[in-house]
């Protein structure tokens, strides 16, 4: 039976490559402010996840989930049992929204301003693999995985937030931050509400213990 990340990975490929030679989907699917500002369209916020700019973007976003999709489903069959892949479902769903929120509320004048893709979402599913196991090694595009999840993280967001703050590159870095940042509060709050597991004391005896060796 395939895992729901694989199958989010299959759907988004799908969609992603039909749009590729067909403009009116990507129109139509698109994280574009002005239909949701005057039509209140606000499925986009959801449906620009499952849309990307080229090949390239496409795989670098469904490689990066592939690697920390299916460990985070994992650990959520055992944090809540039964319920894991509708909770998995949900935080991935709305881990698009709340990414695009920020976006939405800086660009809401902005009428020629557009997004696309699942990094937002893809970038909460990794915070919360990080925070899950926060010592284990991660590389970054030519580097090998050498740096340690917790140190990475940080600096993930510093450079996201520089970036950001740069613009001119058409990447929504401010998606990739507040995802992040998402993944991290989610996962703490459903554990803490929805089973008896701590992770965040899980987090920093994993970190202390990495110290210490």
């Amino acid at each position: 039976m395939l895992s729901l990340t694989i199958i989010i990975i299959l759907f988004t490929a799908v969609v992603s490559f039909i749009a590729f030679s067909n403009q009116k989907l990507v129109n139509d699917l698109i994280f574009h402010v002005n239909p949701i500002r005057e039509k209140n369209e606000w499925f986009r916020l959801v449906s620009c996840g499952f849309i990307h700019a080229d090949i390239g973007h496409l795989a670098f976003n469904m490689i990066s989930l592939y690697m920390f999709g299916e460990l985070v489903e994992d650990q959520f069959a055992i944090f809540f049992g039964g319920s894991s892949k509708v909770i998995f479902i949900a935080f991935y769903v709305t881990a698009l929204i709340v990414c695009l929120i920020p976006t939405y509320i800086k660009n809401r004048n902005n009428d020629y301003y557009r997004s696309l893709g699942a990094s937002g979402a893809v970038s909460a599913i990794v915070f919360a693999g990080i925070f899950l196991y926060p010592t284990a090694k991660i590389g970054i595009f030519i580097l090998p995985p050498i740096i340690p999840g917790f140190i990475f993280a940080p600096i993930y967001l510093f450079i996201s937030a520089m970036l950001s703050k740069k613009g001119g590159d058409n990447i929504n870095h401010s998606a990739h931050i507040w995802g992040a940042l998402y993944g991290v509060v989610f996962l703490i709050l459903s554990t803490h509400f929805l089973s008896n597991v701590d992770v965040v004391t899980s987090f920093t005896e994993q970190v202390r213990n990495w110290f210490l060796d």
